[in-house]
């Protein structure tokens, strides 16, 4: 177990609720534990993200700039090769329920 550090810090009311009721549906140990596993998982992601931003990098300076047109070809790949786990798919191509993804 790591060793523990008493932290004060000013948490909105709304995730002070949202981290009791995760404590009451026996989600988490305490509010600490909540607040703790909160913040490894911003970490984690903050430690991918900056590995995804240091790959890219590498990537343009061997490859060049990746542009929008590539961007949005590999985006329309990706959909072309998705599984419909659920639902019909949609004749235009954006999902089972005529939501698309974003900008893609």
């Amino acid at each position: 177990m790591s060793v523990k550090q008493r932290l004060s810090a000013s948490v909105d009311a709304e995730l002070v609720a949202v981290a009791q009721e995760a404590v009451a549906q026996g989600q988490a140990e305490s509010v600490s534990a909540w607040v703790n596993e909160a913040l490894r998982l911003k970490a984690d992601h903050d430690r991918r993200l900056r590995a995804l931003d240091d790959f890219l990098a590498g990537y343009e300076a061997e490859h060049g700039e990746i542009t929008e047109q590539e961007m949005r070809d590999a985006a329309r790949r990706a959909r072309a090769r998705a599984v419909v786990v659920r639902g019909e798919p949609d004749a235009s191509g954006s999902g089972p329920s005529g939501r698309g993804l974003g900008a893609a």
